[in-house]
């Protein structure tokens, strides 16, 4: 669909680049000829992720923790001395678990709202002031999540996702007259390492309850990441794109719980 050198000379950041969504991103990225810097908490991950994303393109990994803000300077300061400027930011790294909201306790929900929702602000902040304002430009793209009717079982995760929602149009406003673009992509249920921490019983017929009756392939989110910030959607700014078979529209995809709460998590 796009030309091979349609990122020749772009440096990308994929964050939470080492697997899933993010390193089908990175690869289509690489195979579009960018420069590409993984980034992930996890070493091991992102070594591993090098191996197979190596051999399509220039693909570079840093240790990263979004929640940080000394780690996060680290960064761009690190990609500064290599490449010298960076184009698009994807904000992909993130984290939950499923559970019912009284269930939560004060340190899971903080985590969630500070690596989803605070760590997306401070990356956004950081990587617009060290490139995007002084070059003129960029492009942030920010991976959320189907937060349009609430989400029953993880209220800490809706929450932060809908604040990365807001944040996506606030900032497409005021950043605009520095030609920084920032859309949002909302995956539905994806087919992706990211399924593996949800109980079996939980993902158990959701291909029925989804319009299009399956769920969805990382390469289909990696698409869009991928349009968002090419030339082609140069108009486009502060939208959220809902790429879910149909899932935001109709249906209940998780069953709502009946039990009687017995102690926080």
């Amino acid at each position: 669909m796009y030309q091979p050198n349609l990122f020749a000379g772009k440096t990308i950041l994929v964050t939470g680049g080492g697997s899933g969504i993010g390193k089908a991103i990175a690869k289509q990225y690489l195979q579009l000829g960018a420069t590409v810097f993984i980034a992930s908490r996890k070493l091991e991950k992102l070594e591993n992720a090098l191996t197979e994303l190596g051999q399509i393109g220039d693909c570079r990994y840093l240790e990263l923790n979004i929640r940080d803000v000394e780690s996060i300077k680290a960064a761009a300061q690190n990609i500064k001395e290599q490449t010298g400027r960076l184009d698009v930011l994807v904000n992909n790294a993130g984290g939950q678990f499923p559970s019912a909201a009284e269930l939560i306790a004060p340190k899971g929900w903080n985590a969630v709202i500070e690596t989803n929702l605070t760590g997306t602000w401070l990356m956004s902040q950081t990587f617009a002031m060290e490139f995007f304002m002084p070059q003129k430009e960029g492009v942030i793209v920010n991976i959320i999540a189907n937060i349009v009717r609430g989400f029953p079982g993880m209220a800490h995760t809706g929450a932060a996702r809908a604040g990365v929602d807001n944040l996506t149009k606030t900032l497409a406003v005021e950043w605009a007259p520095y030609h920084i673009r920032l859309n949002a992509i909302a995956p539905g249920i994806i087919k992706s390492t990211g399924l593996d921490q949800y109980p079996p019983d939980l993902l158990k017929g959701l291909e029925s309850k989804i319009p299009m009756k399956r769920l969805g392939g990382t390469d289909e989110v990696a698409h869009l990441a991928l349009f968002l910030s090419s030339p082609l959607s140069n108009y486009i700014t502060g939208q959220t794109i809902y790429v879910d078979g149909g899932q935001s529209l109709w249906g209940d995809v998780w069953e709502v719980p009946d039990f009687e709460p017995k102690e926080k998590i």
